[in-house]
């Protein structure tokens, strides 16, 4: 009765309007269909990518990603990691995500997005409990820039009881004139 989908909805929207959005992790498509028809999804889960071919989004498996059309530098203006980062260890989660920072146009907005304390205690899958500034760490290892950081949808404190607040982080790639440091810069 209640579309309580709808704040996520709106925010991720309002997050990207009409940028073109790689989204990494995207599991069985829940915020890859709130940014359709611009989205595409990447997961390592070939049962999850089959939920969102089945739902008529883009999505492909990690492994074939790399030999479709949408694999071309600088291609997308948008990057979501959703529920990705606290499912590993932060170097992982760097690891990853670094791999598809080439597919990046200089200034797209990346979004990392995490639960606070009572949604990450609602899942066992969670490895690693990451507030805004372990989001910042992880965008600034990225050579990204941040912009932003947000407790969703309600202020920081409900997140110790509301399973669903979200930590947000806005962040974005360098522009043209200022290159991301390589990999092997400290």
């Amino acid at each position: 009765m209640l579309d309580v989908q709808a704040p996520y909805r709106r925010k991720l929207r309002a997050l990207f309007g009409d940028r073109e959005v790689l989204d990494i992790g995207c599991g069985v498509g829940r915020c890859l269909a709130h940014l359709a028809p611009r989205g595409v999804g990447v997961d390592h889960n070939k049962h999850s990518v089959g939920v969102c071919r089945e739902l008529g989004l883009t999505a492909f498996t990690t492994d074939e990603f790399d030999s479709t059309e949408y694999a071309r530098p600088g291609r997308f203006d948008g990057l979501l990691a959703a529920h990705l980062i606290e499912h590993m260890p932060r170097p992982e989660a760097v690891r990853i995500l670094r791999g598809y920072l080439p597919y990046l146009a200089p200034a797209a907005r990346v979004v990392f997005i995490c639960p606070q304390e009572a949604g990450y205690a609602t899942d066992s899958t969670h490895v690693a409990y990451t507030d805004l500034d372990g989001l910042a760490d992880v965008a600034e290892q990225l050579g990204l820039v941040v912009e932003e950081r947000i407790s969703f949808p309600l202020p920081r404190l409900a997140g110790k009881v509301f399973p669903y607040n979200e930590f947000i982080l806005v962040a974005s790639t360098p522009t043209a004139a200022s290159p991301a440091p390589s990999a092997d810069q400290d």
